[in-house]
């Protein structure tokens, strides 16, 4: 992704927690309320380095209530359990979008390992279910189809 590629289109779909967004570069993402939720770019949730990071859990329901556009670079997702700090600039959010099988499977690790087991079905697997791709690639990429390759990590 160029700095500049910048979101040409955003949804929200509550019913179903997905927040959309399509790059003007022709990616499109569809990324779960509970997977934007984990991985909030705020101080509250990354602390100020990874030890003081907080692992976010019970976060299964979490939906999107409000999108606030910051300036030209930003977007602020107001979630209905109160969290609202933290910026979630282009340039992440594209991240987020093209390495959300690496991202997504850490969390998972990382919730097992605290002894936290979730109580939904997985975001992730739902979409598929419904023939939904999380990540769709420019044509002409390396990685342009749904499944995530090497190249795709973070």
């Amino acid at each position: 992704m160029e700095s500049r590629t910048r979101p040409a289109e955003i949804s929200l779909h509550q019913r179903s927690r997905i927040l959309e967004i399509a790059f003007d570069d022709g990616a499109r993402f569809r990324l779960p309320c509970e997977y934007l939720r984990v991985y909030s770019p705020s101080a509250e949730v990354r602390g100020h380095s990874p030890q003081t990071a907080k692992l976010q859990i019970k976060k299964e329901a979490v939906n999107i209530t409000d999108l606030q556009p910051i300036g030209n670079y930003a977007v602020k997702i107001f979630f209905d359990d109160g969290h609202k700090s933290g910026l979630y600039d282009w340039q992440y959010l594209y991240k987020l979008g093209r390495a959300w099988q690496p991202l997504w499977l850490d969390y998972l690790e990382k919730i097992k390992a605290a002894g936290y087991a979730r109580t939904a079905p997985d975001p992730f697997d739902v979409m598929k279910a419904r023939g939904e791709a999380a990540s769709e690639l420019p044509v002409g990429t390396a990685a342009s189809s749904a499944e995530p390759t090497e190249d795709a990590a973070p």
